[in-house]
């Protein structure tokens, strides 16, 4: 059902600029680390309730995501993702497929890029904010598209303000 590919998640992780500030610690870039290598929820899932993509162009990240809702489409029951991109993208995507499971889809809309930035425990710059925020974003408009609430392809952070 859900495969995993961590050879993939090996390249670049010297690379890694998590900027630290008051807001940071060892603790959580070694937690970005864990993720970015040993991603959580890799993979697909092939009975989807629906799926999604979507790409940050500035830099190239890109996420898809298959999430599982439940009989009465109201809570997130499994997902998973693939990808490709930097640390951050990538870290947030496997962080976020770990929270999002057993949420409600209200609490999914409600979610923002503070919510993100929690998790991730770091102070990103607002280069990277995009980066973070990606995996969210494409989760939010998977199930905006599925519930008949919008008309997207693909989702982009290509007109997102990072402030």
């Amino acid at each position: 059902m859900i495969g995993f590919a961590a050879e993939r998640f090996s390249a670049g992780i010297a690379n890694l600029d998590v900027p630290m500030g008051i807001g940071g610690s060892d603790m959580y870039r070694q937690q970005i680390l864990d993720h970015y290598k040993n991603p959580r929820n890799y993979g697909e899932i092939e009975d989807a309730t629906f799926t999604h993509v979507g790409e940050n162009p500035m830099c190239g990240d890109t996420i898809e995501m298959d999430v599982v809702l439940d009989d009465d489409e109201e809570t997130i029951e499994a997902i998973a993702f693939q990808g490709d991109g930097c640390a951050i993208s990538q870290a947030s995507a496997s962080m976020l497929s770990k929270r999002l499971e057993g949420m409600t889809i209200e609490e999914l809309e409600t979610m923002d890029r503070d919510d993100v930035i929690d998790m991730l425990g770091v102070d990103i710059s607002p280069m990277r904010v995009k980066c973070a925020v990606l995996a969210e974003k494409v989760a939010q408009d998977g199930a905006e598209i599925y519930f008949g609430e919008k008309d997207l392809e693909e989702t982009t952070t290509e007109d997102d303000d990072p402030e």
